[in-house]
């Protein structure tokens, strides 16, 4: 007992460093004085609004997943948080023992103030329930946020003209999933392109992303596009795709092609010249980081995309350093799950770097997502405690 009294007071008085939990002398004897009761896993079904189609890589995508969430509880207050995929049982049963009865401050690291590896698998279930003891919103658990609201963009415009027979029918389904978004409150729309990759010939596809492109543009001038072909171009169709589409200001590039420093050294001399503004975004598709990160250090990539839960949450505030001082920019992947997307908007709220998100629109009937709303194209956060989502 002495030595957590000694380190809640290190706690207070240790130096400041980016990126940890700033919490008071007061707050974190509250974390020392709450136990867990019980861990325990459950599957969580969402529901998108449409069915998702197509990408270049992969059929239609359906109509949502059902997702594993970890709930924590101590005395009276509850935590929740999606995990990892593929938590066996033995490591869940492990995970149990090694977690029951020790306080929320015990799996927190004393010198990182965060939480320790051992928890990581369900790391975002600890910190939406100390943000519940502490009745505050995540993203404020780390000190003064960088903004109380981030851009976010609809990662839902996928290839749904695929699945009709004619031209103009899929053009119709494509511009109401635009119109459902837009009026939703997303002011960003990020485009799967890609047609000729599996679905189409190639050249067929390729005119065929362009007109989509120019078509979206053309009935939403308001909205910013970005554009995700998952790998399905060459470097020479992904410069042929950007000069199809050079009337329309595209805000990101992902995925262009299996990243190289070849092909992006060759797209990126002709983005100085033809796009400067223009992101190249990268790191979804099996992710091989140390290469990733040397293209950002030789000015070939703008983006890091790892997946928020895939890479990891705590893991995800300890890289940001590292990008910042290649002076690349940030965005976690959060296909699939509402509940990713929440998560993201909370790191990015609270420690900068990330100037965009990944919205994935979801409902559920057995989640509360607590009153966040889509405004104007930014993810305005839920007063709530934690990171606002709650079982029904």
């Amino acid at each position: 007992m002495k030595k957590i009294i000694a380190a809640v007071i290190a706690m207070t008085m240790f130096v400041s460093v980016w990126g940890q939990l700033k919490l008071s002398g007061n707050e974190w004897q509250k974390l020392q004085s709450e136990k867990i009761n019980t861990i325990e896993w459950k599957q969580i079904k969402l529901s998108y609004p449409r069915q998702v189609g197509k990408n270049s890589r992969k059929d239609i995508h359906g109509y949502g997943p059902s997702v594993k969430v970890c709930v924590l509880q101590t005395f009276n207050k509850q935590g929740l948080g999606e995990v990892r995929g593929g938590i066996s049982n033995q490591k869940k049963n492990l995970l149990r023992t090694k977690t029951i009865g020790k306080s929320v401050f015990e799996l927190i690291d004393a010198d990182t103030r965060l939480v320790k590896d051992e928890y990581r698998d369900f790391d975002i279930a600890i910190y939406d329930l100390i943000g519940v003891l502490l009745d505050k919103p995540a993203y404020l658990l780390f000190g003064e946020p960088v903004s109380h609201r981030v851009k976010c963009y609809s990662g839902m415009i996928y290839m749904d003209d695929l699945e009709y027979s004619t031209k103009e029918e899929g053009e119709r389904c494509v511009l109401e999933n635009c119109r459902y978004d837009y009026d939703y409150g997303y002011r960003y729309f990020k485009l799967k392109i890609g047609r000729g990759g599996m679905w189409m010939p190639r050249e067929e596809g390729l005119r065929r992303d362009i007109e989509i492109t120019k078509l979206i543009h053309e009935k939403f001038p308001d909205v910013k596009l970005l554009v995700d072909a998952n790998d399905a171009y060459t470097v020479d169709e992904c410069i042929a795709y950007l000069e199809g589409v050079r009337s329309v200001e595209i805000y990101w590039m992902e995925e262009p092609f299996k990243e190289n420093e070849k092909d992006y050294a060759i797209l990126k001399e002709w983005q100085k010249v033809k796009a400067p503004k223009l992101l190249l975004a990268d790191g979804e598709f099996k992710p091989r980081k140390e290469e990733l990160l040397s293209l950002g250090e030789k000015n070939l990539l703008d983006v890091y995309l790892q997946d928020i839960l895939g890479y990891g949450f705590t893991n995800w505030i300890q890289l940001l350093p590292e990008l910042k001082k290649r002076k690349m920019l940030a965005s976690p992947h959060n296909w699939g799950s509402l509940l990713k997307t929440v998560y993201s908007a909370h790191l990015a709220m609270a420690m900068g770097n990330i100037p965009i998100v990944e919205g994935v629109t979801c409902e559920s009937d057995e989640l509360d997502f607590g009153g966040f709303d889509i405004r104007d194209g930014y993810f305005v956060p839920s007063v709530r405690p934690g990171f606002g989502i709650t079982l029904k």
